[in-house]
């Protein structure tokens, strides 16, 4: 089996077990403020668990990776999904696995638009921010509370993701 990993467009329905994809549709758009607002309603929800826990947001600046690039780890939320929405109109990856047994398998990765948002699943296995070609900033909206909300997972052998700017090799 190769361990480079192929690029794949970021849709709804190839997302769908990992979490939800972020993104205006006119089907959830409603006008507000007398027609002068369009609000793009239920784009995600947020999921937590624990007695005291909350939902916070925040903002992540991620600086570009170098590729070819070779993913080593992977973490995972089990007490609350983690949503990150792009500031910068610029593509970024997102790169998830299933789980397998308690670890992460063979990961996944899509191109996301500057203009496409992720919402993370509750325990589902990602790897942390991947901005490319330039820093770019996030809303991250995730959960703060008791308990440990961080699981990290190093494969013993990295999978490599070719460089999205220059296209994929076979």
């Amino acid at each position: 089996m190769s361990r480079l990993l192929s690029i794949e467009p970021l849709t709804k329905e190839a997302f769908a077990p990992f979490g939800s994809v972020i993104e205006t549709e006119p089907t959830a758009m409603r006008f507000i403020n007398g027609g002068n607002t369009e609000r793009y309603h239920a784009l995600a929800r947020v999921d937590v668990a624990g007695e005291g826990s909350a939902v916070i947001i925040n903002i992540f600046r991620g600086q570009p990776r170098i590729f070819p690039y070779a993913v080593t780890t992977m973490e995972r939320h089990p007490l609350g999904s983690q949503s990150f929405s792009p500031l910068s109109d610029r593509p970024w990856l997102v790169v998830v696995a299933a789980d397998e047994g308690g670890q992460p398998g063979r990961p996944r990765v899509f191109l996301a638009s500057g203009r496409q948002g992720v919402n993370y699943g509750r325990n589902v296995w990602h790897h942390p921010l991947m901005s490319i070609g330039a820093a770019s900033e996030f809303i991250v909206v995730d959960r703060e509370g008791p308990g440990n909300n961080l699981e990290e997972f190093f494969y013993e052998e990295s999978f490599l993701i070719p460089d999205p700017l220059k296209g994929q090799t076979p």
